[in-house]
Order: C-alpha cells, then sequence, then structure tokens
C-alpha cells in the first residue's frame, strides 16, 4: 500500500473504503493522477485489479465554492441514471477526520482525455469530427434534463446564472495584483449591463474535451469535474466550449488549452450549428456568452495567482507560471470587450 501521498492518509482511506464500497476487496493501493489548483483525483486499485476513483478537495488555498465535494458527489449521483455519461458514483465520505476533507469515490472509466492538441493528435483522425460532433450532442442531452426531475431541484436558483457569476468573480479578482484590473471593472460593467434574457437549465461550468473521457471511436464516454456545476443559462455552457476552442492557425487565444488545432476537429461554426439544430435552441446570445467566459476565465486564473502571492497554495513550483498566466489573460479580457461593443453596420 502507498505509505505516503499528499491529501490522503492511506490507512484510514483504506479502512474507510473498505467499509464502505462494495465489492470492494483490501488491501489497495493509491497513484495521483490530476492534482493541482483543481481537486485532486486518485486512482484506487484495489487486491481484485478493479480500479476506482477518489475525488477530494486540494490540499491549500481552498474556496469552498469551487471545491465542494458534496456538489459534485450531488451531480453525479443525479446525472448517473440518465443518458449523460458519468462515473459510477459509488460512496461518499462527509467526515473531514479520514483524511482531512470530504471526498467520494467513483468507478474509473477508461478512456482518452482530450486535454490539448497533443491529446488530440493521439484520437485517430477518422474519430476527431465525431469527438467534435459527441461533444455536442452530449451537451445538448445535458442540457434537455430537467434539474428538479433528476433530484436537482435544491440547486435551482431564482436569480441569473450570469449576475451570479458577475457577483462572484468580480468580489473574488478584487484581491488579484494583476495589472488591468481596472480593465477587467470595465468589461464587468458591459456584461452586467447587456445580460440577455436567460433560460435555466443544467450547467457544467467548465465543459471542454478536457473534462471528458473519449473511447477510440470519439464517443464520449464519461465527463468529470462537476465542481463548478448548477442552474443557468444553457448558453453558458456552449460558450465555454467555443471559446476553448481554436482553430488551426489561429492567434486568438483560447480561455484554456485544447484538442481542437489538431487536424480533423470541427471548426467553431459546426459545433454551434449541430448544437442549434439538436437543441432547437436561439442561439443569437451566444457572442455574450463568449465574451463573458473570456472574461470569467481571466477572473479565474487571477484568483489563482492571488492565491499564490498570498502563500495559501502549495509550494508545487506553479507560482510564476501562475502569475505569467495571469498577465497573459489580458488578452481574453480585451477580446471580451471587442465581442461587447456595438457592431458597425
Amino acid at each position: 500500500m502507498t505509505s505516503a501521498l499528499a491529501g490522503i492518509d492511506t490507512a484510514r482511506v483504506a479502512d474507510w473504503l473498505a467499509a464502505h464500497v462494495p465489492g470492494l476487496v483490501a488491501p489497495v493501493e493509491f497513484e495521483l493522477v490530476a492534482g493541482g489548483r483543481s481537486n485532486l483525483t486518485y486512482r484506487v486499485t484495489d487486491a481484485a485489479g478493479t480500479r476506482y476513483a477518489l475525488r477530494r478537495p486540494p490540499t491549500g488555498g481552498v474556496l469552498s465554492t469551487a471545491h465542494d465535494m458534496s456538489r459534485e458527489w450531488l451531480f453525479v449521483s443525479a446525472l448517473a441514471p440518465t443518458d449523460v455519461p458519468v462515473a459510477p458514483p459509488l460512496a461518499y465520505c462527509a467526515d473531514e477526520s479520514v483524511t482531512g476533507a470530504a471526498f467520494y469515490v467513483m468507478g474509473f472509466v477508461d478512456g482518452l482525455v482530450l486535454a490539448d492538441q497533443e491529446a488530440g493528435l493521439e484520437l485517430p483522425v477518422a474519430a476527431r469530427e465525431r469527438a467534435g460532433m459527441d461533444v455536442v450532442d452530449v451537451l445538448v442531452r445535458l442540457h434537455e434534463l430537467d434539474p428538479a426531475a433528476v433530484g436537482l431541484g435544491d440547486i435551482v436558483r431564482s436569480t441569473g446564472y450570469v449576475e451570479r457569476q458577475l457577483r462572484r468573480w468580480h468580489r473574488q479578482v478584487q484581491h488579484s495584483s494583476v495589472s488591468y484590473l481596472d480593465l477587467l471593472g470595465e468589461v464587468h460593467d458591459l456584461l452586467a449591463a447587456k445580460v440577455p434574457p436567460q433560460s435555466s437549465g443544467i450547467v457544467h461550468g467548465d465543459y471542454r474535451p478536457g473534462n471528458m473521457a473519449f473511447d477510440p471511436d470519439g464517443r464520449v464516454v464519461a465527463i468529470f469535474d462537476w465542481e463548478l456545476a448548477t442552474s443557468g443559462d444553457p448558453l453558458a455552457d456552449l460558450g465555454w466550449l467555443v471559446s476553448t476552442w481554436q482553430e488551426p492557425g489561429e492567434p486568438t487565444p483560447g480561455t484554456t488549452d485544447g484538442p481542437s488545432t489538431a487536424p480533423g476537429f470541427p471548426d467553431r461554426a459546426a459545433l454551434v450549428a449541430r448544437y442549434a439544430q439538436r437543441s432547437g435552441r436561439d442561439v443569437s446570445d451566444l457572442p455574450y456568452f463568449v465574451a463573458f467566459n473570456r472574461w470569467r476565465a481571466a477572473c479565474i486564473v487571477a484568483g489563482v495567482s492571488a492565491r499564490y502571492e498570498a502563500g495559501v497554495m502549495a509550494d508545487d513550483g506553479y507560482r510564476e507560471s501562475a502569475r505569467e498566466r495571469a498577465e497573459a489573460a489580458r488578452e481574453l479580457v480585451e477580446l471580451a470587450r471587442e465581442g461587447l461593443r456595438p457592431r458597425r453596420s
């Protein structure tokens, strides 16, 4: 059994798993497979060779609203019986004395996570078009769900998603030392003044290929990382996906890395057309949500940098990189401002 692993008291967690996960065969081994500024994910392998995935918050700089294990567990459990693919939920531990934080366990899903161009190149060329389209088709299925009907009625908020998000991220970014706080404030005010009418549904909050596993044919087999999930306008998810979706040779930065610059993936226009056709939704307000998500992305990386500067994040060598990424995000905010300006006839 692994004896030392950040975020896991291996002996106590192993005992808890043996008592609470049906069919698990002790002893178990742990391996960190995703860590850093987001929630931590560990591969757990039992004595029979069965693999599980365990999720807990990061060990430093935790924002309760962004690292709520009960929220992730709620969404994964609610969506498991639907046709939206998630990893099978198995057990939830609210007792922080076990390993210093709440955590949950789900079945381990094999698949290729398309986090960047390199991962995109690993997917067969013939499957890349299908992968892009299946990302959209799964998003449509998610947005068709009634939150109350799947047991998520308690998370439906009466106030608008955009207004809540604008308040949250504008408040948090004030603790940052980025050189363009005035620009962030200007774009915040533009966004607040132009909020379109909103509908309501389930919003993942970070919907992109880097938070999914794909089979070799390009089908989505699981969506991960539900830490930002809430209720809100479904176009917020589509706007985030579009804002991440760079095209080959394009100078405009994406809000985060993705596979879409690898040859064979569909372009943004094809994704939007597919979503509009399959969902029947009016997507005319999508440019607003793209601008909103560019601004939000800049606020997020600025906030991460601020937490490093304050010394509340683990010393993982990322501090200087976080500062550089935060300053580079100025371009995203400038693009957001441009997208909100009135179009010339």
